[in-house]
């Protein structure tokens, strides 16, 4: 195979960063470890990347590309930092609850309840598979703004331990569905805290124009205090739940998010006598997808939000209710990354070169939904070409189809060779989708120089499967 520079590429010399594309690290060949997961490195002989004590072309070999690669050790670990920045918490009611949207298979399901977490999730099918996964039913914790009366029964039968409750409809059905099981459904209600996070017009979700929750301003919140109170005997209000974005990076929004909760929490003992017990801040702390992004660690931030609501509450004069949070992508973002083969390198002179790999958005939807940035290297060896500045696309028959918008790569870059793309853990596989008939790829766990399948590579049979014709 050459390993020819493209004659008619753009190097950093020719071309002057534009439009956000800063300059070329100094080596291409490093890994930021801020960016990738805890144990990658490069073989000291070969050059190649190396996670999890496995290296990519042994593991490309045997399970092909694309591949997502999750280094488990590097899960484990998130989870168990978040748990150890609460310090002291009873096991039963943990003040970490897994954001299963991010990314939720058994074999994570069985990885969080192994770690102690609580778990979220927003579908009938995400409870499927915790319940596959024989997940403590009471540590989960049941999201969404339309759950169907059939997934409320499911989560009821199943002793799911908390809902939260999205719309006064919920709480009429939440509540006749308890009745007629002469059960008792523990509920937080969802509060619109008019707070817009320094994030996506997409993902951001306080503010008051958007689907999730109880407008705090219009009264829509204590409302629904009222209602659910008046179902005692068959709900019981635990707390309330605020979430403001994802991929925050600051807790200046949280303050003012808590702030808001607590007058609530401080309107609710005034109205009803009842000082709630919870009150759940929500997730949405972001990750370094690229050396520029600079997220605060996770004793930080539980410090931080720990301070803001003892002060609010102390303002009040409330006890300070039990804090919980719900990390998904600090936790499974990080430790995954996605391993794709070069399929054609095409030069477009005085612009970039457009490398192609065997994926693109149907594995990662999010550079083209949301304009993500990504960080990728030259996985299967080292070079000491210089830079180019390229465009990582995928292979479906869509302009928008990129991985990673601007990228610098070493100029002699093949076909053949391997991409890895950093911070993949979150919301690429469980976004994964079937655009042009592409078949989603598997999900690898690596451990201690051993891979496991956590869910297997789609065929043409599970494709044409469903396909009645």
């Amino acid at each position: 195979m050459s390993r020819a520079a493209h004659p008619a590429g753009p190097r950093y010399a020719d071309v002057l960063p534009a439009g956000g594309v800063g300059a070329p690290p100094a080596d291409l060949n490093a890994l930021d470890p801020k960016v990738w997961p805890i144990t990658a490195g490069r073989d000291e002989e070969t050059g190649q990347l190396m996670l999890g004590g496995l290296a990519v072309r042994e593991l490309a070999a045997r399970q092909g590309t694309p591949a997502y690669v999750l280094d488990e050790a590097d899960w484990r670990r998130r989870a168990q930092t978040w748990l150890a920045a609460f310090g002291d918490y009873s096991r039963d009611e943990p003040p970490v609850h897994y954001a299963g949207k991010s990314f939720l298979s058994k074999a994570i399901a069985r990885w969080a309840a192994e770690e102690g977490l609580g778990l979220d999730v927003c579908s009938g099918g995400e409870l499927a598979t915790a319940l596959a996964a024989e997940f403590p039913a009471h540590r989960i914790t049941f999201h969404g703004n339309n759950k169907t009366a059939a997934e409320l029964s499911r989560a009821l039968d199943a002793g799911v331990g908390r809902f939260v409750v999205d719309s006064q409809l919920e709480i009429e059905r939440l509540a006749s569905l308890a009745a007629e099981r002469g059960t008792v459904a523990r509920v937080m209600v969802r509060v619109t805290v008019g707070v817009e996070a320094h994030t996506h017009e997409f993902i951001a979700t306080a503010h008051e124009d958007q689907k999730f929750g109880f407008s705090l301003a219009g009264g829509e919140a204590a409302e629904a205090v009222r209602r659910v109170f008046k179902h005692r005997g068959t709900l019981d209000l635990v707390g309330l739940h605020s979430h403001i974005g994802s991929q925050i990076f600051d807790t200046a929004g949280f303050e003012t998010a808590a702030h808001r909760a607590v007058g609530l929490l401080a309107a609710i003992r005034e109205e009803h006598g009842v000082a709630l017990p919870e009150l759940d801040l929500g997730g949405g702390l972001g990750i370094a997808y690229t050396s520029e992004d600079d997220p605060e660690d996770a004793f930080t931030i539980v410090a931080a939000l720990k301070a803001i609501v003892a002060r609010e509450c102390f303002g009040y004069g409330l006890p300070t209710p039990r804090i919980t949070v719900e990390p998904g992508r600090a936790i499974s973002g990080p430790p995954g990354i996605t391993l794709y083969e070069v399929g054609t390198v095409k030069p477009l002179e005085g612009l970039r070169t457009y490398v192609s790999v065997d994926g693109g958005m149907s594995d990662n939807i999010r550079t083209a939904l949301y304009d993500s940035a990504y960080t990728c290297v030259l996985a299967s060896r080292t070079s000491e070409a210089e830079p180019m500045l390229t465009r990582v696309v995928g292979k479906h028959c869509e302009s928008g189809d990129i991985v990673v918008k601007d990228a610098w790569l070493p100029a002699d870059v093949a076909p053949g060779d391997l991409l890895a793309v950093a911070a993949t853990g979150a919301y690429c596989r469980s976004m994964a989708s079937n655009y042009n008939h592409a078949l989603r790829p598997p999900v690898l766990a690596v451990l201690d120089g051993a891979e496991r399948v956590l869910v297997r590579r789609e065929t043409e049979e599970d494709l044409l499967s469903l396909d009645l014709g």
